[in-house]
């Protein structure tokens, strides 16, 4: 049983190690943003919307993922070097 236990923790610990190492920057956020936006609307890629949108944003890490805000609102979400832009 303790091998099963001892087995377990170390799959977690790995997990918790690649989930930090992994941890998106700030600019992927960004990159990320700018793109999603520019794919929403060709209106916000001509006006660049979406580098002012990711240039307004604060990044946030919570060290195994990490997000972006601007003012109340969340623009991304990231985790294992994935980034996510929600509508």
């Amino acid at each position: 049983m303790s091998q099963v236990l001892t087995r377990i923790a170390l799959a977690a610990a790995v997990l918790v190690a690649a989930a930090a190492l992994l941890n998106p920057s700030p600019e992927r956020h960004r990159d990320k943003i700018r793109e999603a936006t520019g794919e929403r609307s060709q209106v916000a890629r001509v006006l660049g919307l979406g580098s002012l949108k990711a240039f307004a944003s604060n990044y946030h890490s919570l060290g195994v993922a990490s997000y972006t805000t601007a003012g109340e609102k969340t623009l991304s979400v990231g985790a294992f070097g994935l980034v996510f832009v929600p509508d």
